[in-house]
């Protein structure tokens, strides 16, 4: 009986194990890369660009989220910033869309930080202006502690910046496990994740709607491929330890910063992250847009589009700030 048992459930694993790679790979051939891939020392990174009609006022870097890729961003932003003269080079993180992951210290925010310098300098950009969302808040804030010299500033929407009291949810704790978390990727997780991608999208965008179209315009489904999600839970399950020792330095940062963050957010803890922020990097700037959830760049794409482009103006006027100068008072948008 038991070796019966036995014997049916590693069946059924070996068929989802195959309905798993047979549908990533499908999810592959609907949402194939978007533009180049560059090589660097960390490996392959996939980025995406727009240019603008003259030459460029400055570079915009947009860099995504968890369980995301550089869709995330350049859908609602890439276009628009360009219009506004600017050159937009968008990037899949690490282990995400279409990017390699790093065979070292692969979620960590630093590392991360060094391989997408590394793409966009191998893409002729010689400096520029880093934009992270949520996640990729800590990736924002460590291009301005560790790499001023090629930022000229950061721009952070809904960030992650600051350790945060609770955990994280089992499945990202499950998927991140070694042997575990292999063997969960590829046999249950993507027919969880179809089943339950509908909701989870509800909760990123509430309590606005999901964009109509915004699941075919990133191609979300590529977040479920076993070795995406795996990575996307390394980073997530790690970020707290990588954020206690990277925020300590945060109050030293000396660039120009522009926070923007929605006061309905429920995925972040917006006092946290943004406000702590706001209170500890000297000429910070926080605009709080009212009933606006985790997704500003979506829910108000030509507010955030003003947002960077006043950070690329304050960039260009003043080359560095200094840190014992007091900070700003964080500013509330009606």
């Amino acid at each position: 009986m038991i070796v019966w048992l036995v014997a049916g459930a590693a069946t059924s694993l070996a068929a989802l194990g195959l309905f798993s790679h047979l549908r990533a790979k499908s999810f592959e051939r609907d949402f194939p890369p978007r533009g180049d891939f560059v090589a660097t020392p960390f490996g392959a990174l996939h980025l995406t660009r727009r240019d603008p009609p003259g030459a460029p006022g400055a570079t915009i870097a947009l860099i995504h989220g968890a369980s995301g890729n550089q869709a995330d961003l350049m859908a609602p932003l890439g276009d628009r910033l360009a219009a506004r003269g600017f050159r937009v080079v968008a990037v899949d993180r690490p282990g995400h869309g279409y990017s390699e992951r790093l065979h070292e210290d692969a979620s960590s925010p630093a590392a991360q930080a060094r391989a997408i310098r590394a793409a966009l300098q191998a893409a002729s950009v010689e400096r520029a202006i880093v934009v992270g969302h949520s996640w990729a808040g800590a990736v924002a804030v460590a291009f301005a502690l560790d790499h001023a010299d090629f930022t000229q500033g950061i721009v952070l929407l809904a960030p992650v910046t600051h350790p945060w009291p609770r955990g994280v949810r089992w499945y990202y704790r499950l998927a991140s496990k070694p042997v575990l978390g292999w063997l969960f990727a590829r046999t249950l997780l993507l027919p969880a994740g179809l089943a339950s991608l509908k909701g989870a999208l509800a909760g990123v965008f509430a309590p606005q709607p999901v964009p109509p179209g915004y699941a075919e315009a990133i191609g979300a489904v590529l977040a479920l491929r076993p070795w995406v999600f795996r990575a996307n839970a390394e980073d997530v399950a790690d970020l707290r330890g990588h954020l206690e020792k990277q925020a300590p330095r945060i109050p030293t940062i000396a660039l120009p910063v522009a926070i923007l963050s929605g006061d309905r957010d429920g995925v972040v803890l917006t006092e946290r992250h943004s406000y702590g922020c706001a209170r500890e990097i000297a000429g910070a700037t926080l605009d709080m847009l009212p009933g606006v959830g985790h997704s500003p760049h979506w829910a108000a794409p030509e507010r955030t589009v003003e947002t960077i482009a006043a950070l690329v103006a304050r960039s260009q006027s003043v080359r560095q700030i200094d840190p014992e100068a007091p900070s700003s008072a964080p500013s509330t948008s009606s």
